[in-house]
């Protein structure tokens, strides 16, 4: 088999946005009587910005205490929080290896697609200048079920017109390398070998900076 499109998971595998979800998030926790530390923050990996809140909310108990508008609410003041950050990005936060693979994917014609439960990716990339080097990004709210549903990653492969048997996924979240495994593609996982193998990754790298186009086509 051939390889025919690579469908990125962002945050960890193309960049590390994780310090400024945990600022944004804390505060917003602390503003409404729920302090958390970073492990309950490695909870949140991977997960959508509404079931991450929800998550906040169970934690402290108050997960009845606040109305849809009202969770609303407080997802866009976290959200609003988190943007602000971002402006702190430049293309040198962009992970090893990343922008060199995706300069051979590209040359290549095989398709770079994210797929991300994030949806200020669009604006990520261009922070990072490597938007041009993506042929699509799939919004989260395009879809029904976020990871480890694999409808994002689904989406994506449609998107670029390639069958799922084609495509490799890469993730740092065991959440997204069972979203991979569930889409049916093969999977990388970037980060411990032992719980991203557990998830079903077919392959497990300590970072990117080993990612190529002949390592990827190997796993088909």
């Amino acid at each position: 088999m051939k390889l025919e499109a690579v469908i990125f998971d962002l945050d960890g595998v193309i960049t590390d946005t994780a310090e400024y979800h945990y600022v944004a998030w804390k505060q917003l926790g602390e503003s409404i009587g729920i302090p958390f530390d970073r492990e309950f923050n490695e909870t949140l990996k991977g997960i959508s910005r509404g079931e991450s809140l929800e998550r906040i909310l169970r934690l402290g108990g108050k997960e009845n205490d606040y109305t849809e508008e009202e969770k609303a609410e407080l997802a866009r003041q976290k959200n609003e929080h988190y943007v602000s950050l971002l402006v702190n990005l430049t293309p040198a936060d962009t992970y090893p290896g990343i922008v060199s693979l995706l300069t051979e994917l590209k040359a290549q014609g095989i398709p770079a697609v994210i797929a991300s439960a994030s949806k200020n990716a669009p604006q990520i990339l261009r922070s990072l200048e490597i938007d041009k080097l993506f042929r699509y990004v799939v919004h989260p709210d395009s879809v029904k079920r976020g990871k480890p549903a694999p409808d994002l990653f689904l989406r994506g492969a449609e998107e670029v017109g390639v069958s799922p048997e084609h495509c490799v996924g890469i993730e740092d979240a065991t959440a997204g390398v069972e979203a991979i495994k569930a889409a049916g593609m093969k999977a990388v996982g970037i980060g411990e070998a032992e719980a991203l193998q557990a998830a079903g990754a077919d392959i497990v790298l300590p970072n990117t900076s080993g990612l190529n186009v002949n390592l990827l086509n190997s796993l088909l």
